[in-house]
């Protein structure tokens, strides 16, 4: 598998950002406390991001990102391609010089398995994530988490 922490970073990111982002841009260092990714490490993501069509920034004090569509037009495998990312699980990236310079014997499967994954992240978009209640119930201890770094436990 090829999806490393640059593309989980990235749908981490623009998760947190749909749930915090329905009063206005939400700030990448907000992002950074909360999902623990370091905050240089979200400004090229965030940069590839806003390349890609999938948010927009605001300059200036209350500013930050948003994200730049409705969230059910966003899918997962959008947010991961936009970080260039892939899916593929062949040793060769689909050049087919797996064994030898040549096809493996088992290139068929995992040329297969990618696909499934692709279509299965092509299924996924950040509404449907939002949705879960496992999600919503992360993002609230996550916030709690963040106020009590920010204001001390009270």
């Amino acid at each position: 598998m090829k999806l490393t922490t640059k593309g989980r970073y990235a749908v981490t990111a623009m998760l947190d950002l749909a749930l915090h982002g329905t009063s206005g841009p939400v700030p990448l260092a907000d992002i950074s406390v909360r999902q623990e990714i370091s905050l240089s490490y979200l400004e090229q993501l965030f940069s590839k991001l806003r390349r890609n069509g999938l948010v927009v920034s605001t300059r200036g004090p209350g500013g930050g990102y948003s994200i730049a569509r409705d969230l059910s037009e966003v899918a997962v495998s959008q947010i991961i391609g936009a970080v260039n990312e892939s899916v593929d699980a062949t040793q060769c990236a689909g050049r087919e010089n797996c064994h030898s310079h040549g096809r493996c014997l088992t290139h068929d499967l995992w040329e297969g398995l990618s696909a499934q994954i692709e279509d299965f992240l092509s299924s996924v978009s950040l509404q449907d994530m939002i949705d879960r209640q496992r999600v919503q119930n992360v993002s609230l201890r996550q916030d709690k988490v963040m106020l009590q770094r920010t204001y001390g436990s009270a």
